[in-house]
């Protein structure tokens, strides 16, 4: 029998400090996703409808729920559970598995967003592109249905893929003794799926790439239009634009980084046997979600005023609690 590659392990205090920023990572990406369900959800609840962006935030936030889960899933597996003798064991694959597929519909409803961002903000001189925006603003709730769509099909795809009968019964029919082979062949099929789910998140990214780009070019437009008049500095149309585009580049940069980690995390796992690397990789993933969420917050007026009405409620609520202990401190103040 051929010796497999050797493990590389990481103390106990590594173990359990990554599970405790991993719980505190999921605490603070729950609060603020649930934070933006629970708000539009009180809309609906006191009968105010819900325009198009809160409705694709909501889905997102949503989609992020999932995603913070299936990560602190994946942070328990690694910590308590995952020898790195045993890499590919089935479920650190369906943790990985269904967190690509969240990850791509969490990237559909992104991609919804910039649409919509760039069907109301953009400023378009060419007839055809007008009517396009105006159709995408007009029908915006069939377009994210649609994105859902086909991010379901995607997802079944993906599924059918993992749950497949090469995943799980290449090892019964060949020799049991043949242990190095057999993980070879494991590999290739976790390799396989890893590309296979990934493939999915092509059209989503170019749709946000484009209509992200659009939304720079009318910028640079808007700007340009800008300094040919004299016009105050505070531009609705300027501060829309600007608004916009932190809300997607901050998306950007985010993805990228936790899909670099995810692509990197791979080959360290099934190739190197890192768990130690595994874990500053599943780290960095669990950290964007919540990241972005808060991004959200903070450029949403509703949103911020939630936050403000809540604050106000915590500190009245604290100064009564102290009269109700110091009844005179008032009067002596």
């Amino acid at each position: 029998m051929l010796p497999l590659t050797p493990v590389l392990t990481v103390s106990y205090e590594a173990k359990v400090s990554f599970l405790l920023l991993s719980i505190l990572e999921f605490t603070v990406g729950i609060l603020v996703n649930a934070f933006i369900v629970a708000v539009n959800f009180w809309d609906m609840v006191n009968r105010q409808p819900l325009n198009n962006c809160d409705l694709v935030m909501v889905c997102l936030s949503i989609s992020r729920l999932f995603l913070q889960g299936l990560l602190l899933l994946d942070a328990v597996q690694l910590s308590c559970f995952q020898q790195m003798k045993d890499p590919l064991s089935h479920n650190y694959q369906a943790i990985l598995t269904f967190w690509m597929i969240a990850n791509q519909v969490s990237l559909w409803f992104a991609a919804c967003l910039s649409l919509l961002y760039c069907s109301k903000i953009a400023r378009f001189h060419h007839t055809s592109m007008l009517h396009l925006a105006s159709w995408v603003s007009s029908r915006f709730r069939r377009v994210l249905l649609a994105a859902l769509l086909f991010s379901c099909i995607c997802t079944a795809l993906c599924l059918w893929d993992f749950f497949s009968g090469s995943h799980f019964t290449v090892t019964s029919v060949l020799p049991t003794n043949n242990t190095e082979f057999n993980l070879k062949i494991a590999k290739l099929n976790f390799f396989h799926s890893f590309i296979f789910c990934n493939v999915g998140s092509i059209p989503p990214s170019l749709v946000f790439l484009v209509s992200s780009a659009v939304l720079f070019t009318s910028l640079g437009s808007h700007v340009k239009a800008m300094k040919s008049r004299t016009r105050d500095s505070r531009d609705p149309g300027l501060e829309a634009h600007i608004r916009a585009i932190i809300f997607l580049v901050s998306f950007l940069c985010f993805y990228v980084l936790s899909f670099s980690a995810a692509l990197v995390s791979v080959p360290l796992l099934v190739l190197r046997h890192s768990k130690g690397g595994v874990m500053v990789c599943v780290g960095m993933m669990a950290a964007c979600p919540s990241g972005h969420a808060a991004v959200l917050i903070s450029g949403n007026a509703k949103l911020r005023r939630a936050v403000e009405t809540m604050l106000f409620w915590f500190q009245s609520s604290q100064v009564r609690r102290v009269h109700r202990c110091f009844p005179g401190y008032s009067d002596k103040s």
